[in-house]
């Protein structure tokens, strides 16, 4: 056999088995109060289970990918554009006894949307929601300017307080100085796509600084986590990175 022949199958080959490596199963995690369920949804859709609540993020691609789910009692949304606040799929969803928990400017659009109640929460500030505390957090492009897709102050990121874990969601951003200086996160989601955030270097750069126990990469359309990884392997192994398949199509 050609021998470039030889090299081009077996990158092949590996590349296949990296893929299929990828899941989409469900991670249980013990909490102070209870079982945490994380499962991988789609790009940035994620749905937790815990204490009995379900509990989405940015639910995009369409209700049939929450079908397992039953009425979710919160929905999370960190930004105005459509793979964040996706009205199609909202309005398919049942979120007549749902309460959301949103910036300002995603309340501004929410009318039509069927809800229990609507939470906004800005950038820093903490809220009670339920059993959970909720701290948004800035999600933004760099420079922050009239080029940013994401302007400082119109979405969150959030950090969720999971019986005494926290877990930090990104939403859409670049390596931030709000998100290089989070402290004691046990699990992260971080963005990385470009043009829309950052490329995996960014993304490696942050994660290093601020050191989540726990990372997924998400939202990472195009983007290699593979390498992603291989970075955080070779700059700080206590981090655990944790590759699932947001694109099982």
């Amino acid at each position: 056999m050609n021998k470039f022949l030889s090299i081009f199958l077996l990158l092949l080959t590996f590349s296949i088995s990296s893929s299929a490596q990828l899941s989409v199963e469900p991670d249980t995690y013990q909490t102070s109060n209870g079982e945490l369920t994380i499962y991988p949804i789609n790009h940035g859709s994620v749905a937790f289970v815990f204490n009995d609540k379900t509990i989405f993020v940015d639910p995009f691609g369409g209700a049939e990918r929450f079908s397992e789910f039953g009425s979710p009692d919160m929905i999370f949304i960190t930004d105005i554009h459509g793979d964040h606040l996706n009205k199609n799929t909202l309005n398919a969803l049942d979120t007549e006894s749902t309460t959301f928990i949103v910036p300002q400017a995603v309340a501004d659009q929410m009318s039509g949307i069927e809800n229990k109640e609507i939470i906004i929460i800005k950038n820093e500030q903490t809220k009670q929601v339920a059993d959970l505390t909720v701290t948004g957090v800035a999600m933004y492009n760099l420079p922050d300017d009239e080029t940013s897709r994401h302007k400082k102050g119109r979405g969150n990121g959030y950090v969720i307080n999971f019986g005494g874990m926290n877990v930090y969601l990104s939403g859409d951003t670049e390596d931030i100085p709000e998100m290089r200086d989070l402290e004691e996160i046990d699990i992260a989601f971080v963005c990385m796509n470009l043009p829309y955030t950052m490329d995996i270097y960014q993304a490696a750069s942050a994660v290093i600084d601020f050191a989540p126990k726990n990372m997924y990469p998400y939202h990472h359309r195009g983007q290699d986590i593979n390498k992603f990884k291989t970075l955080l392997a070779d700059a700080n192994p206590d981090v655990n990175v944790i590759l699932k398949n947001w694109y099982p199509e």
